[in-house]
């Protein structure tokens, strides 16, 4: 079993920064990748980044390329994401999620998820 904890959220200007950051407890954490995910009102939930056990390996949506960083930190359990040049059209709840059966990419793989955390970007 894994327990996720987002933070780090709130409201920022566009063109602004932000780090969220995911605790999780249980599970040995360097024993499973970690992703983000974002849920906009009334839209699918969306992948955002993804990164490997190790933290070798990252993944990013296109649209976050440039943007957003994603990291973690295996001694203190936690994968950060950071988002910097913030836009209007980011504003969503943002998720962590972990231990992902095949793809880092679908939502439907992975096993464990936080309560997420509300990214609001004003214009």
């Amino acid at each position: 079993q894994v327990q996720l904890v987002e933070s780090g959220g709130g409201l920022v200007q566009a063109g602004g920064s932000l780090r969220l950051s995911c605790a999780a407890s249980g599970r040995t954490f360097s024993t499973y990748a970690m992703g983000w995910f974002r849920q906009a009102p009334g839209k699918d939930r969306e992948f955002v980044a993804a990164i490997s056990l190790s933290g070798g390996s990252t993944y990013s949506a296109d649209f976050v390329k440039g943007r957003f960083t994603i990291s973690r930190d295996n001694a203190k359990n936690t994968v950060y994401l950071q988002m910097n040049s913030l836009k209007t059209e980011d504003t969503a709840v943002y998720y962590c999620a972990a231990d992902p059966a095949r793809s880092l990419v679908a939502p439907s793989d992975y096993a464990y998820w936080g309560q997420g955390t509300q990214v609001t970007v004003s214009s």
